[in-house]
């Protein structure tokens, strides 16, 4: 089975994916995580997905909000991405990064972002794939995307 997991991570970092910083708080404690599983799912009700690994500092925090967010990363911000794919410490998670005025679980520059609040989880092998009904959803001005493949990250 575990040669059969190395051909799909192979295959499937073959395929572009977007990319996006997905963010939970809960009493005051915010985690962040660097994703590229974001997916929409339904225009009517607007549901979108995200997959997030049982191992994740976000998974349990994710668990417990009553909302979260994605900020979709404008193609500029591979920074960001390389951030919020590490394990940061917390107390150090949010040093240097820029967010919104308006709500700080939301980074400044992406190229949009939205607000969802999950309405389903469902269990996925090493995962939990959590389905967010948007609450919010707003585009950004930036002019490209930020995408990942071949252990890349590239601007579209």
């Amino acid at each position: 089975m575990q040669e059969r997991g190395a051909e799909q991570r192979a295959l499937f970092r073959r395929w572009p994916a977007g990319v996006s910083v997905v963010v939970a708080e809960v009493d005051g404690r915010r985690a962040a995580l660097t994703v590229s599983s974001l997916v929409s799912l339904s225009l009517e009700p607007p549901l979108v997905g995200i997959s997030i690994s049982l191992q994740a500092s976000l998974h349990e925090l994710l668990r417990a909000s009553d909302e979260w967010t994605a900020s979709i990363l404008a193609g500029d911000q591979e920074h960001l991405a390389q951030h919020f794919a590490r394990s940061v410490p917390p107390i150090a998670l949010w040093n240097g990064v820029r967010v919104r005025s308006d709500d700080a679980r939301l980074l400044e520059g992406a190229a949009g972002w939205l607000v969802a609040r999950t309405v389903a989880e469902h269990r996925t092998g090493d995962h939990t794939f959590f389905v967010g009904e948007i609450l919010a959803i707003e585009e950004g001005t930036a002019a490209d995307s930020l995408t990942y493949v071949h252990h890349t990250y590239k601007s579209v």
